[in-house]
């Protein structure tokens, strides 16, 4: 009798922190989506990839804010920002959420993207 109860205890645990974990996931999931006011649907070779509209000037504008020279980041910022419709969080780095922003590259094949 005394191992069911702590069986049940376990159980009870684990949907406990599935439900914490679950809210948090939500929660982050939609600050990400009120950052986007839009989107579209581009479709390729059946596969349906959702492409986000997002105001370029003021993700650039955030992520350049620390820049010593704002107005050539903001410029390649926007550039990359109307490519991959994605600006990494952030003022610096943080750049594997946006692998798109991340891939881009000058002439020099230096990074195009700060």
């Amino acid at each position: 009798m005394m191992e069911f109860k702590i069986f049940i205890l376990v159980i009870l645990l684990l949907l406990q922190a599935f439900a914490e974990v679950s809210s948090i996931t939500a929660g982050v999931a939609n600050s990400l989506e009120s950052a986007y006011e839009g989107s579209q649907t581009l479709t390729l070779k059946n596969k349906h990839i959702q492409l986000h509209k997002i105001n370029c000037n003021h993700e650039c504008s955030r992520r350049c804010s620390k820049a010593s020279k704002r107005k050539r980041c903001k410029r390649a910022c926007k550039s990359c920002c109307h490519k991959c419709h994605c600006v990494p969080p952030g003022t610096y780095g943080h750049k594997e959420v946006c692998p798109c922003y991340a891939r881009l590259k000058t002439h020099g094949n230096k990074p195009k993207c700060p």
